[in-house]
C-alpha cells in the first residue's frame, strides 16, 4: 500500500474519536431536534406523529415565549456592554505594577471559579428582604428594604448583577493575557510623545485588543443567551415570568411540562440565534479586525 495512502488512514483514524464525539453530542442531536420541531409530543400509548408548522405556530402566539424573548435581549444588552468594560478596566489596572496585585487578580477570577449554584445562593443571601446584606446596607443608609427577587420592576436587573458579578472576571483574564502579549516598546514610545494613557489606550491599546474584544463579544453573547442555572436557583422565572430567559423558558416546558414537540422548536430558535451570532462574528467583526 502506498505511504501516503497509509497516512491519510492514519490521520483519519486519529481524528475517528473526536468525530465520533462531534456527531454523536452536537450535529446528531441538533438534526434530530430539527426533525421533532415538526412532531407533536409522544404520549404514553401514543406515538407522535407530523404536525408540521403547528408547533411554531403555537409558539408565535406564546406570550410567555415573547416574555421571555425581551427578557433575554435586555439582559444581553445589559450584561455584554457593561462585563467587557469592567474586564478590560480591571485587566489594565492589574497589569501596571501596583501593590497587592497577585491579590486582587486571585480577587477579580474569584467568582468565576465558584459554582454558578453557589454563586446564586450567595446572591439570594444579599437579596434576602428585610436582613439580607444589601438591604441591610440600605436601611442603615435610611432607605427602605427592597426585595429584589419579588418584585417584577426589580428582579431582572437583580439577576443581571450577579451575572456581571461572575462574568467579569473571567473576561478579564483574556485581556490581561492579550495586555501581556504587547510589545513595552508601544507604552516607551507612547511616553516619550507625552501621549495620555487614555489616548494611548484609545489609539493604541484598544485597536490591538480588538481580536480578543471579538472572542470576548461572542462568548459573552452566547452565555447571555444561554443563562439557566441562576435563574432556577434565584427566582424560578418569576415573578409572572419577569425573569424569564429563553434558555429557562426551554427548560420548563421540556422537563417540567413534557412538552417535547415545542421545546424541540424552542431549541431550534436558540440553536438558530446562536448560529447569527456566529456569522455575524465571522462576515462582520472577524474581517474588520487586524491581527
Amino acid at each position: 500500500m502506498p505511504h501516503h495512502i497509509v497516512r491519510n488512514v492514519y490521520a483519519y483514524l486519529l481524528l475517528l474519536p473526536a468525530f465520533v464525539f462531534l456527531v454523536g453530542f452536537t450535529h446528531y442531536p441538533a438534526i434530530a431536534t430539527l426533525l421533532d420541531s415538526f412532531m407533536s409530543t409522544p404520549r404514553a400509548g401514543r406515538a407522535a406523529t407530523f404536525v408540521g408548522m403547528q408547533n411554531y405556530q403555537d409558539m408565535l402566539a406564546d406570550p410567555t415565549f415573547w416574555k421571555s424573548v425581551v427578557n433575554n435581549f435586555w439582559f444581553a444588552l445589559a450584561t455584554i456592554p457593561v462585563s467587557i468594560a469592567l474586564s478590560i478596566g480591571m485587566a489594565l489596572w492589574v497589569n501596571d505594577k501596583i501593590a497587592g496585585r497577585s491579590f486582587l487578580r486571585m480577587a477579580y477570577f474569584l467568582p468565576t471559579v465558584l459554582p454558578m449554584i453557589a454563586v446564586a445562593n450567595i446572591w439570594i443571601f444579599f437579596y434576602t428582604p428585610g436582613y439580607g446584606l444589601i438591604n441591610q446596607i440600605l436601611q442603615a443608609l435610611g432607605f427602605p428594604s427592597q426585595n429584589w427577587l419579588g418584585d417584577p420592576n426589580l428582579v431582572l436587573g437583580s439577576v443581571i448583577v450577579v451575572a456581571i458579578w461572575k462574568e467579569a472576571g473571567f473576561f478579564m483574564i483574556f485581556y490581561l493575557a492579550a495586555l501581556q502579549s504587547l510589545s513595552p516598546s508601544y507604552k516607551e514610545a507612547a511616553q516619550i510623545e507625552g501621549a495620555s494613557a487614555w489616548y494611548f489606550f484609545r489609539r493604541i491599546q484598544w485597536p490591538l485588543l480588538m481580536p480578543t474584544t471579538i472572542f470576548v463579544l461572542v462568548n459573552a453573547l452566547i452565555n447571555a443567551f444561554r443563562m439557566v442555572d441562576h435563574i432556577i436557583v434565584m427566582t424560578k422565572g418569576g415573578p409572572d415570568n419577569a425573569s424569564s430567559l429563553i434558555l429557562f423558558y426551554l427548560y420548563e416546558v421540556g422537563f417540567k411540562f413534557w412538552d417535547q414537540g415545542y421545546a424541540s422548536v424552542l431549541t431550534v430558535v436558540l440553536l438558530v440565534i446562536l448560529a447569527v451570532v456566529g456569522l455575524l462574528q465571522f462576515f462582520i467583526l472577524d474581517r474588520r479586525t487586524h491581527y
